[in-house]
């Protein structure tokens, strides 16, 4: 799926304020400590909105939005990829 992201933390930079479980409880949960913990799940739609805002109000700026990479098409097994001369 082109386009899609994912929600991304910088655990050196993070304080564990748990502003980004508040924001996003859906997405993220916070530890015992109020770090968060949050899946490679992509965010599209309304989700990725709200992630958006929940990095803007990162007090540390710990939080980021990753481009998820594209995957590469997939080739029929058995086939190799032309070779160029």
């Amino acid at each position: 799926m082109a386009g899609t992201h994912s929600l991304g933390i910088d655990r050196i930079a993070c304080d564990g304020y748990g502003l980004c479980g508040e924001l996003l409880p859906e997405i993220v949960e916070l530890d015992e400590w109020g770090y968060p913990i949050v899946g490679s799940a992509p965010l599209v739609g309304e989700a990725l909105a709200h992630a958006r805002r929940a990095v803007a109000a990162c007090p540390a700026l710990a939080l980021r939005l990753d481009r998820a990479p594209e995957r590469a098409p997939k080739r029929e097994p058995g086939r190799q990829p032309s070779q160029r001369t």
